[in-house]
């Protein structure tokens, strides 16, 4: 249905019949089930058969692109980074499969910076989740670009809380760094600054309750840290390409938005 390639791999949005194969080849897969309960990790050489016709998100992660966020966990001297190969999805990583998902069918307006946001998430998210807790006494997260324990426990605040009005100084205070410090640390472990990052996480969380079609848009622009409904629709915008309203009607009907003006959108 829909293909995405990257530096990051390759990320497939596929219907998949019962008894169709989907194999990991030479790099690890991640696969989602839309929807399902459970996330299937395929280390390189791995298959898994899918027992009833299904969409399903198929990330084929490219190793190089791994090894240089968690050089310890994907590489040559690591054949099988996966421990289990069937994991109980978390909530949060429901919610990335599903941005992903709906971001995938409203592709004209996705962009590659979003993502590669979204799938870093994910593999991070998967490697706290299940790896990490797995794999104590290994040196984990040694030469990782999320070495630093400070920047992981900044962003699970940020995640736990993405609203605009986050103070990032606060933030890196909560962390014990100082802002400069802190600013420098975070870009060099996400790849964003620490505003750009949340309003990653603002929109990612924007697109998944516009697409559940839970609440009012006013309600959505309060609980993210908008003053005023305008505001949120501007910087939706901005971000997205086309206002919250006209994104929530688009993914209803399962067909890409059509881009409109700030002006337009506000009228």
């Amino acid at each position: 249905m829909r293909v995405f390639e990257g530096r990051f791999g390759r990320l497939r949005l596929c219907e998949l019949a019962a008894g169709e194969q989907v194999a990991s080849e030479n790099d690890p897969a991640i696969l989602m089930p839309q929807p399902g309960s459970e996330l299937v990790l395929l280390n390189p050489g791995e298959f898994h058969v899918c027992l009833g016709a299904s969409r399903m998100l198929v990330f084929h992660a490219a190793t190089d692109w791994l090894h240089r966020s968690f050089p310890a966990l994907f590489g040559a001297t690591e054949p099988r980074p996966f421990p289990q190969a069937r994991e109980l999805i978390t909530p949060r990583i429901r919610q990335l499969a599903d941005t992903l998902a709906v971001e995938a069918m409203n592709d004209r307006f996705l962009s590659s910076d979003r993502l590669e946001f979204m799938l870093q998430e994910l593999v991070l998210s998967i490697v706290e989740t299940y790896i990490a807790r797995r794999r104590v006494a290994a040196p984990l997260w040694r030469g990782s670009r999320f070495e630093d324990s400070r920047i992981r426990r900044a962003i699970a605040l940020l995640r736990a809380h993405p609203n605009k009005d986050q103070s990032i100084d606060d933030l890196a205070s909560q962390v014990g760094l100082s802002r400069s410090r802190f600013y420098d640390l975070f870009q060099i472990c996400t790849g964003f600054s620490p505003r750009a990052y949340l309003d990653m996480l603002c929109v990612e969380t924007a697109i998944a309750r516009l697409t559940s079609g839970r609440g009012k848009i006013a309600e959505l622009a309060a609980e993210l840290g908008f003053s005023a409904q305008s505001n949120f629709t501007r910087f939706f915008l901005n971000q997205v390409g086309v206002p919250p309203s006209e994104y929530r009607r688009a993914a209803a009907a399962g067909e890409p938005a059509a881009p409109q003006s700030e002006t337009a959108a506000q009228k």
